[in-house]
């Protein structure tokens, strides 16, 4: 028998389970079990959801990710707000996390990955994820310095990438 130890963390106020590292069948199991404490159904299209977000490491905001399945799968009758749903669903239960783009909307992630911080472009909407120890050490130091136990800490930063620079160069 494999015994799957689960951290927990708060986000928003909430302790919830940390599924980082989480494999696709734990995971689902999770979710299983979050459908059925909802009194929802599992089906075929919300599973096919999950699995797209896990097997794509890329962020999908809810209609690339609607269209990414009705691409792979034209046999699955699903429809926008069956991905809605199923986002809003697993994005409360921690299953997957989400970066605001203002105007541009939510872009989705599974959440089984190592924490990491994102570099976003304001212009092209490029999302680069990157992982410093260093500055996780310093947030965790200005957290403490100020009385504070970090219970979640996003970090966004917002610029310009490379490739969006050199077309404005290019068109100067």
């Amino acid at each position: 028998m494999l015994w799957v130890r689960y951290e927990y963390h708060y986000q928003k106020g909430i302790l919830m389970k940390n599924f980082e590292t989480m494999s696709y069948d734990e995971l689902l199991k999770e979710f299983k079990g979050i459908l059925k404490a909802n009194a929802l159904k599992f089906t075929k299209q919300r599973e096919t959801i999950l699995s797209t977000l896990y097997n794509n490491p890329k962020h999908f905001t809810s209609e690339c990710l609607y269209l990414l399945v009705k691409q792979k799968h034209p046999e699955l009758n699903i429809g926008i707000a069956t991905v809605y749903r199923t986002l809003s669903l697993l994005e409360e239960n921690g299953l997957v996390s989400s970066i605001s783009l203002g105007a541009q909307g939510k872009k989705f992630e599974i959440a089984n990955k190592p924490h990491h911080d994102h570099l976003i472009c304001s212009e092209c909407g490029k999302i680069v994820e990157f992982e410093n120890e260093q500055i996780e050490r310093l947030q965790q130091q200005i957290a403490e310095e100020n009385g504070f136990i970090l219970t979640d800490h996003p970090m966004q930063l917002y610029g310009i990438c490379s490739e969006c620079q050199k077309k404005k160069e290019d068109g100067d």
